[in-house]
This record gives C-alpha cells, structure tokens and sequence, in this order.
C-alpha cells in the first residue's frame, strides 16, 4: 500500500479534476480512474492507501466494488454520492465503504473526511461486530453461515447474500432492482430470479422468528414475527 496515494475514481472528468487538486493540495498523490473496471485495476496494481469511489459509474458500479474489496481488511472507502436515497448510503457503509459524502460537496470537507478516514486506518484496528442477529437467527458474515436455535441452515450462497441483505436492512422495503444490485452485485437478472429466491428462504426460514413479507406493488420485507 503506497502510503499517501489516494485513488479517485469517478466517470466525470470534471469532479475528478476538482477532487484530485484539492487533494494534491493537502500533500496527497493522486491517481485517477473512471469506470468501475479501471477502479478494480489499479486497485490490484497499485493498492492506493483510500479511493474516493463514485457510486454511479459503468461496469462495477461503486457498491459492486464494495463488495469487493471493502471491509476492515480492505482498502479504506470515501463514497461520493449524487444519491439521496438512504438505503444506498447504509448499503455502502454495509458493504465496506468508511464514510460518504453527497454531491454536490465542498471540495474543502471533502478532504477533511480523507483526512479524518486515514487517520481511522492508521490507528489500531478494532474488531468489528460480524454477527447479525434477528428474532432466532443469527447471521456469521465472516462465516457465511446462519442458524436457527443453534441449527445450520442449508443455503446456497446467493441465498445467503440475500438474506444477509434482508438482515442489513429490517423492517424496510427493497424493491427488486435494489435486491438484485445489494445481493447479486448486478441487475442484469429478472426479477423472477428474487422472487424464486424469496420462496426458498421462507421455506428455510420457518421456525426462525424471522419472515419475508411481500409488500405489494413495492419488493419484500424482512421483520420479526410477534
């Protein structure tokens, strides 16, 4: 890892100018990139002390990238977001990212927030919580694996991704497009794919006081019973 190098990467030329002279300002090297593909290059390449990592970019998009390479293992994440949904921001923070800033921002705290997550990745690393627990069932993250009562449950790996996902987000409403981009990283797949997904994990999911409810016209649910 190159100590001072910041990674930003972003599809407009003009934010990754304006981010990248603030941050040659404040001592840092820069290197740039501007889609998802060239991101995850120069990330193996060159394993740049943090990214700046836009959400909306083409091939992997920036919470695909996340996924990838997040975590407290991983390369520390700024996100820039145009974004106001909250479910992508809590998705990015999931799913690796370190902290986020909206668009449009000012370049000035953009690099305070640098700043403030290089400081956090130099320090001493706490041991983060990877345990999900809701109603009887607990979720292993790093295991990949979940229980009811103490009993493995058989899932296939995208049924883990995606009841990991539901798990992140109780009690709120994800649509098909944003389970098929938080759970299968894409959203090239139909929404039958979900849909035959949901069905298994209810069936695996009984006894665990835990359910998936459909919430008609929008996506599903996950919530515990009472």
């Amino acid at each position: 890892m190159q100590d001072s190098v910041i990674l930003v990467a972003d599809d407009d030329e003009h934010t990754v100018e304006l981010v990248s002279l603030y941050l040659r300002r404040a001592g840092y090297s820069v290197e740039v990139a501007f889609d998802g593909e060239e991101t995850l290059r120069k990330v193996r390449e060159s394993r740049p002390a943090l990214i700046v990592l836009d959400i909306m970019m083409p091939g992997p998009d920036g919470l695909q990238i996340c996924r990838k390479i997040g975590g407290p293992s991983g390369v520390p994440i700024l996100l820039l977001t145009a974004r106001s949904s909250d479910i992508d921001k809590i998705a990015g923070l999931r799913l690796g990212a370190d902290d986020y800033i909206t668009k449009p921002f000012n370049p000035g705290e953009l690099v305070a927030r640098v700043d403030a997550v290089m400081r956090r990745a130099r320090a001493p690393h706490e041991v983060r919580s990877k345990q999900l627990q809701l109603g009887h069932l607990a979720i292993d993250l790093d295991r990949r694996e979940a229980h009811v009562h103490g009993r493995a449950l058989p899932l296939t790996p995208k049924e883990f991704d995606l009841l990991a996902t539901f798990a992140y987000f109780p009690n709120v409403v994800l649509d098909r497009d944003r389970l098929l981009d938080l759970a299968w990283g894409t959203s090239f797949y139909a929404f039958r794919t979900v849909d035959v997904h949901v069905a298994r994990l209810r069936e695996k999911l009984k006894g665990s006081g835990v359910r998936i409810e459909t919430v008609w016209g929008t996506g599903y649910r996950l919530e515990e019973e009472v």
